[in-house]
């Protein structure tokens, strides 16, 4: 699956369970996504939660972006397809084929709550906006 193919259907997942909440204040919506209830509520949402799997070892996961709006990606690039936009100290690539990605697997950021409300939008692909590639 590409980065894009991902990005839309994972959107739609989120905006979907976002419409269904919005009673809910930001606040309550941020917190409703915590790991520990979304398992419980959502298990449709990751293929982690159908094995209560985090994808992060860490206190007080909370799933709302699930995906970093610093990351960028272009699937057309010929030899670099994925980097962070801030250049965050935890992230590393991997090249495998002559083809690089960004890895992003020990960078807290985007699970932290007090990240989350900086960035908050109750439409995910409103956060996310900026993920398509650009200098």
């Amino acid at each position: 699956m590409s980065y894009s193919d991902w990005f839309q259907s994972h959107g739609q997942k989120h905006n979907t369970i976002v419409a269904k909440l919005s009673h809910l204040s930001d606040e309550e919506i941020i917190a409703y996504f915590r790991f520990e209830n979304m398992v419980e509520a959502e298990p449709d949402f990751c293929p982690l939660y159908a094995q209560n799997k985090q994808c992060h070892e860490m206190e007080d996961l909370n799933c709302y972006l699930c995906a970093c709006p610093h990351f960028r990606f272009d699937n057309d690039a010929p030899t670099i397809k994925s980097h962070c936009h801030i250049h965050a100290k935890e992230g590393k690539t991997i090249t495998h084929e002559g083809i690089t990605h960004h890895d992003c697997s020990d960078c807290l950021l985007p699970h932290r709550e007090s990240f989350i409300a900086q960035c908050f939008d109750r439409d995910w692909f409103e956060v996310m906006g900026g993920v398509f590639y650009s200098n």
